[in-house]
C-alpha cells in the first residue's frame, strides 16, 4: 500500500468519527429534557454518592435522619404548646408538628445541598461536559432517603395516637413532589448565585431559619388573620404542609386556596429558576 493510500484511509476513518459540537444555550428556557435523560446514569451516581458521603464514618448513621425531626418536635412541643399554648386544629401537638417537619426538612435539606452543589462539584464542572442542571437536581433528590427513614417514625406515631389515614393519603406523593420541586426551584436560583458570589452559601442557614418560622410548622394556617392568608400563601411550603396534614392526619378539608396559590408560586419559581440557570450556566466553568 502506498503512502498516499494510507493517508487517504486515515482521513476517511477520521471523517467517520462523530463529532459533537457544544454550543451555549439559546433563549431563556432552552431546557433539553432528552439531554437530561441521556445523562440519567450520572444523576443516579451523584444521588447515590451524596447519600454514601453523608453517612460515611458516622456512629449513628441513618439515625440522624430520625433524630433531627424527633428532637425538634420535642423542643417545639415544650416551647410552643406547653408554654405558648399554640393551637393545633384539634390534633395532638407532637404529631401535628412532626408531620410538618417531614416536608420542611425535605425542602430545607434539598435547598441547602442544591445551593452548594455547583461549587462542591467545581472540579467536575470545569473538566467534563454534562448538563449542569443535573448537579442541583441530584442534590435535591438525595434527601428522599432521609425523608423515607424519618417517615417510619410518623407511621408509629399515627398508630400510637390512633390516627387512621383516609383516602386523602393518595395525594401524598403529589405534595412530596411539590416540596422537592420547590427546593429545586429556589436551589436553581441560589446555586447559580453561589457560583458568582460565594457568600450566598453563608446566608442560606439564616434564610432557612427565617423561612421555617414563616411556614406553618409550629402553628396552623387557621391561626393567621384572614386578611393575611392570601399573601402568606405565596410561600410554597404553606400549601405543602397543609396538604401533608390533610393527607396523613385526617384533618378537615384544608384551605385549598392556600394550596393553589402556593402551587402557582412554586411553578413561577421553577420556570424563572430554570431560565436564570440556563442563562448563566455558560459562565460556570470560568467563574467556579
Amino acid at each position: 500500500m502506498s503512502v498516499l493510500e494510507s493517508e487517504a484511509g486515515q482521513a476517511r476513518a477520521t471523517s467517520a468519527v462523530a463529532v459533537r459540537v457544544i454550543e451555549p444555550s439559546r433563549g431563556w428556557l432552552a431546557l433539553d429534557f432528552k439531554e437530561l435523560w441521556d445523562y440519567r446514569e450520572l444523576l443516579y451516581f451523584l444521588i447515590w454518592r451524596d447519600v454514601k458521603i453523608k453517612y460515611k464514618q458516622t456512629i449513628i448513621g441513618a439515625g440522624w435522619a430520625i433524630l433531627q425531626p424527633f428532637l425538634t418536635m420535642i423542643i417545639f412541643t415544650l416551647v410552643f404548646k406547653k408554654i405558648a399554648d399554640i393551637p393545633s386544629d384539634n390534633i395532638p401537638y407532637p404529631i401535628f408538628v412532626y408531620t410538618a417537619l417531614l416536608p420542611w426538612n425535605l425542602f430545607s435539606g434539598g435547598l441547602n445541598r442544591a445551593t452548594a452543589s455547583l461549587v462542591a462539584q467545581s472540579n467536575l464542572i470545569s473538566k467534563v461536559y454534562f448538563p449542569r442542571m443535573i448537579v442541583p437536581i441530584a442534590a435535591t433528590l438525595s434527601g428522599v432517603v432521609d425523608f423515607a427513614i424519618a417517615f417510619t417514625i410518623l407511621v408509629g406515631m399515627m398508630f400510637w395516637y390512633g390516627i387512621v389515614p383516609t383516602a386523602a393519603i393518595l395525594s401524598l406523593p403529589l405534595f412530596i413532589a411539590i416540596a422537592l420541586v420547590a427546593a429545586l426551584s429556589v436551589g436553581l436560583w441560589l446555586s447559580a448565585f453561589n457560583v458568582r458570589y460565594h457568600d450566598v452559601g453563608h446566608a442560606i442557614p439564616f434564610l432557612v431559619q427565617i423561612w421555617m418560622f414563616a411556614s406553618p410548622v409550629a402553628y396552623p394556617v387557621s391561626a393567621l388573620p384572614e386578611r393575611w392568608r392570601l399573601i402568606y400563601s405565596l410561600n410554597p411550603l404553606a400549601g405543602v404542609i397543609e396538604g401533608f396534614r390533610w393527607a396523613l392526619l385526617g384533618k378537615e378539608s384544608p384551605d385549598f386556596v392556600v394550596i393553589a396559590v402556593s402551587s402557582i408560586a412554586m411553578i413561577a419559581l421553577l420556570f424563572s429558576g430554570i431560565a436564570y440557570f440556563r442563562r448563566t450556566e455558560r459562565t460556570f466553568a470560568d467563574l467556579i
